[in-house]
């Protein structure tokens, strides 16, 4: 059992994520940046999905009840066990009685907290993720608070032999204050002149302090709708459609100076413009992308996001190999 000293600022229990509930209105919530999470799990000897702790911005106290091994990995906020400085990317003993102290990180948004065998907590719908909008699944469908008991799973058979080990330097990911994020474009774009889809490709967009896991705001320069009579039932602006399903992912127009990138916790459908989708290995980009920094959108083809999606199911099975050693 993990005891939840301090929960930090926004602590909550996620995994790989629920699929196959989105037609029903249940977004597929999970670890916001997938690829941080993933090594989390395999430094510490678990399958990539299971249960783990996702910290945003400042981590916490957790007292440890139980022999483990733990990892820390995502955005690099400061950490110490019992007062001792704790390496993040590499896997830790911690004993019962242990005092984990994660503090804040000076980039990056999301850190995660993997414990071997995974953190217990009920399947709800397919995933142990929490979906804090309507309460479902995590701990109590809520964000941790003080006082929580965590329970977490036995290690699994051989995990011990994880101890020490650590992430290469080479796949560990950078947390820039400007990130390329790739986009297939699409859907509702139509509704967008070409001078607004040239002003979206090539110009800056800055974060919104206002982003979270639902969606990512982003700021830039004024673009311009087609002036196109919305059809009946799409309402009077300009930036209406006719309510669609919305990918993780949309690219949303809300008005001419604004945009959002929906998120894992998103609304799963809507009648705002949507000019196309992130790809979803970027998505872990956007996660950690921190108020104030910038972007830029670079349009893809499908061929170049399926690519992207190869590369990186390759670079990982590089990186297991490495770990087995």
């Amino acid at each position: 059992m993990i005891e939840v000293k301090n929960p930090g600022l926004w602590t909550t229990v996620q995994d790989m994520g629920r699929l196959g509930k989105y037609h029903l209105g249940v977004p597929p919530s999970g670890a916001a940046d997938k690829y941080s999470f993933m090594l989390g799990n395999f430094l510490v000897g678990n399958p990539f999905e299971y249960a783990a702790l996702e910290m945003t911005l400042i981590g916490g106290e957790y007292l440890f009840h139980k022999n483990t091994l733990i990892a820390l990995t995502g955005a690099p906020m400061e950490a110490y066990l019992n007062e001792q400085p704790l390496a993040i990317w590499e896997t830790h003993q911690v004993k019962e009685g242990d005092l984990l102290t994660v503090k804040s990180c000076s980039s990056g948004v999301k850190s995660y907290l993997c414990v071997s065998g995974g953190i217990n907590v009920p399947d709800v719908l397919g995933g142990k993720s929490t979906y804090e909008l309507s309460k479902i699944g995590g701990f109590q469908g809520r964000k941790l608070r003080g006082g929580d008991q965590i329970p977490i799973n036995e290690g699994l058979p051989g995990a011990a032999k994880q101890t020490g080990k650590s992430i290469p330097k080479e796949f560990v990911p950078q947390f820039n204050e400007f990130q390329d994020l790739r986009v297939m474009m699409g859907i509702t774009g139509y509704l967008m002149n070409d001078h607004a889809l040239k002003t979206f490709l090539n110009s800056e967009w800055t974060v919104s302090h206002e982003s979270n896991r639902v969606a990512y705001r982003y700021k830039g320069p004024k673009v311009s709708f087609t002036e196109q009579h919305p059809p009946f039932g799409a309402g009077n602006s300009f930036s209406n459609v006719v309510d669609i399903a919305y990918p993780i992912g949309s690219v949303l127009f809300t008005n001419e100076e604004e945009l959002i990138v929906l998120q894992n916790d998103a609304t799963t459908g809507g009648g705002f413009i949507t000019i196309g989708t992130v790809i979803s290995q970027d998505l872990d980009l956007i996660a950690q992308s921190r108020p104030f920094s910038k972007c830029r959108f670079t349009a893809v083809t499908i061929d170049q996001a399926m690519l992207a999606r190869s590369e990186r199911r390759i670079k990982l099975e590089r990186l297991i190999e490495n770990l087995k050693r």
